[in-house]
């Protein structure tokens, strides 16, 4: 080594020095900052997964700097650029501005629609009165499958609890918001699906739109059935995963977008991530039902995860209520993440996530809903823990709801001009004019997130069926058209009737409101045929 090349590094040593320094004394204060330790986990992972894209945050963030450093306008101090307006001018332009309305204004069909809403009188049960019209009728719109809507022993309980817990919770579940009920309705769900723990969620819609995210992130894959409901969209929306869509309740499409994503996998030489199957067990937007052994097969085949919802299956089908996994005799602790709605299954409020108490243990911590949201009010927790102790003492409710369905399926399977999507044991029972000859519409993709145009797809099927609602209506049954969040649904369903099988009436009003239903689409199918000719 050369005497200049000696001298030149012996001069450097001290910056060395100091650069090591300062660079021990910066790593030693950010550790201390609390969080530091997530910020730092999730820039190397971030740097692992996607190099390009820290490179992207880096220039990003360096742009985010110059523009705040920099002056707000270009222009010289003296503002010879400005344009100089007098007092007069300025009234004058602010007399004239117009803001821009926040929602368009609702058409005239729309505005019917709305005046024309059924209120009803008193609590909604399996015979309420209309305040419209005085006229008390056959309830098939609200979803109150076992009867738990207006029961006297869950009505008495919620009374006692209010009297000595008051009503709102005032906090969220981490935050003094949970309480001893709170517990025991978890321990009561875990306990009656026979899983390991259960979380419950104060807003059934944001069940799952909360769970999918806290387990799903970046980088993921979610393999889902193309026509879940809105809530599993949004979940999967926020969680960023990538997304693979297979054909509604199509077992077979579902293996072939399996093996496709492992061929990718060993094609690319991609990671193995987290990978998970989403569907429903009852689909919320026909009412047809999933085969849960065939897609539990498959996911202990490929090695997924499987998310499953069973708002509409909980608390309405099986013996006693307890959804798919009793009905096809499968444990609960074969689903990795088992959603549901106490509001649907128990007429309460809210909705839960039953599995392993590593899984809700998770979302205590990282479910959004759970952890930014009021708890679930006491009295409607003891509501629900007592609806479960009803569906567990008395299974012949199950089965007078099971002889309600099969009661109205023989009456409108006869009916001509309709067509009926939903599975024959399902209680929400979805009616369809026949389906068009057109082109199925395709997959969806990210893109498809984007909102569309506000109006019907299907304006003259709409009117249909709303003709049909109403004319049941003047006959004394109550039910209704599915209502869609035009313009924000990913794959918006076409348009049905909705009829949600009840427990509580008997047998000759449920033969009376099927021959009513039937009637209705006789009376309104023969009147548009006639005007077609």
């Amino acid at each position: 080594m050369s005497a200049g090349t000696y001298a030149s590094n012996t001069n450097l040593e001290p910056l060395f020095a100091f650069l090591q320094s300062s660079y021990s004394v910066a790593e030693s204060t950010w550790n201390q900052i609390p969080g530091s330790a997530v910020v730092t986990r999730y820039i190397r992972s971030s740097h692992r997964d996607d190099p390009g894209r820290t490179l992207l945050e880096i220039l990003l963030f360096l742009f985010a700097v110059r523009t705040l450093l920099q002056s707000r306008t270009r222009a010289e101090g003296s503002g010879k650029n400005f344009v100089k307006l007098s007092e007069k001018e300025i009234d004058e332009l602010v007399d004239e501005w117009i803001p821009e309305s926040l929602a368009p204004s609702l058409d005239v069909p729309e505005q019917i629609e709305l005046n024309n809403l059924p209120v009803i009188q008193g609590a909604a049960g399996p015979k309420p009165k209309l305040v419209n019209t005085g006229k008390t009728v056959l309830n098939l719109a609200s979803y109150n499958f076992t009867g738990l809507a207006g029961d006297e022993r869950i009505t008495n309980q919620a009374i006692e609890t209010l009297r000595n817990y008051g009503v709102g919770s005032c906090g969220p579940p981490g935050f003094y918001g949970t309480i001893d009920v709170h517990i025991a309705l978890e321990n009561d769900i875990a306990s009656f699906l026979g899983t390991e723990s259960a979380i419950i969620y104060s807003q059934a819609f944001s069940t799952a739109s909360s769970v999918i995210p806290a387990f799903c992130k970046r980088g993921d894959i979610i393999v889902a059935d193309r026509s879940v409901n809105f809530a599993i969209h949004k979940g999967i929306q926020v969680s960023r995963s990538t997304v693979r869509w297979y054909d509604h309740n199509d077992l077979r499409s579902l293996e072939e977008v399996l093996e496709s994503v492992e061929r990718e996998r060993i094609k690319k030489r991609l990671p193995l991530t987290r990978r998970f199957i989403v569907t429903e067990g009852i689909f919320e937007n026909d009412g047809a039902m999933v085969d849960l052994p065939k897609i539990i097969a498959l996911k202990n085949k490929f090695k997924f995860r499987l998310c499953l919802d069973e708002s509409m299956s909980f608390g309405s089908v099986g013996r006693t209520g307890r959804g798919l996994t009793e009905l096809y005799n499968v444990p609960a602790t074969e689903i990795d993440l088992l959603v549901g709605s106490l509001a649907t299954g128990l007429c309460a409020t809210g909705g839960f996530c039953a599995g392993t108490r590593h899984v809700v243990d998770h979302q205590r911590i990282n479910g959004t809903s759970f952890v930014f949201s009021a708890a679930m009010p006491a009295l409607l927790a003891v509501s629900a823990s007592q609806g479960i102790q009803i569906l567990t003492n008395s299974p012949s409710t199950l089965s007078t709801l099971n002889e309600n369905v099969n009661l109205v399926r023989s009456i409108l399977d006869k009916v001509d001009g309709i067509h009926i999507p939903s599975h024959p044991a399902s209680p929400l029972i979805h009616i369809q004019l026949p389906p068009p000859t057109e082109p199925r519409s395709p997959l969806p993709t990210p893109t498809s997130f984007i909102s569309s145009p506000r109006s019907p797809k299907h304006p003259a099927e709409e009117r249909i069926l709303q003709e049909i609602v109403d004319e049941a209506l003047v006959q004394g049954v109550l039910i209704t058209r599915a209502k869609r969040l035009r313009g924000q649904e990913v794959v918006e369903p076409r348009p049905t009737i909705k009829l949600a099988i009840t427990s509580a009436l008997n047998k000759k009003d449920m033969e009376k409101a099927a021959l009513v239903v039937k009637g209705a689409i006789g009376k309104v199918l023969s009147r548009r045929r006639k005007l077609a000719v």
